[in-house]
């Protein structure tokens, strides 16, 4: 099975060309892009099934919870509340792990110019 994001060089390895790094966050980006995708349409399909909201409502209240700002439209069914609350706990997570996900390869590229000795630069 192939794993989500690139295998990074171990520090007795030399720091990838520019090219491979613009390959190497551009993979991390189409990651990112693809776990808010799916959460955005598990939180798009909760609210249409549970609370009976139409897709544009929906897609507006999962987008808002998504990026942070909350529901627009209050749940009013006991299982409507109980998927937002749990909906809003999830993407408090997809936050975490999105950032986690773009700052990786910038991360990991300072830290191995800094741990590399002078002489393999």
């Amino acid at each position: 099975m192939k794993r989500l994001l690139p295998d990074f060089e171990h520090r007795s390895q030399p720091v990838i060309s520019l090219h491979q790094f613009i390959v190497r966050l551009a993979h991390s980006g189409i990651v990112a892009l693809t776990l808010i995708a799916v959460s955005l349409f598990i939180g798009m399909v909760g609210y249409h099934i549970i609370e009976g909201l139409g897709w544009i409502d929906a897609f507006l209240n999962a987008s808002m919870l998504l990026g942070g700002m909350g529901p627009v439209n209050t749940p009013v069914t006991f299982g409507g509340k109980l998927f937002a609350g749990l909906y809003a706990l999830y993407c408090g997570l997809v936050v975490i792990i999105v950032a986690g996900v773009i700052l990786a390869p910038m991360a990991h590229r300072v830290l191995h110019r800094f741990h590399m000795e002078s002489g393999d630069r």
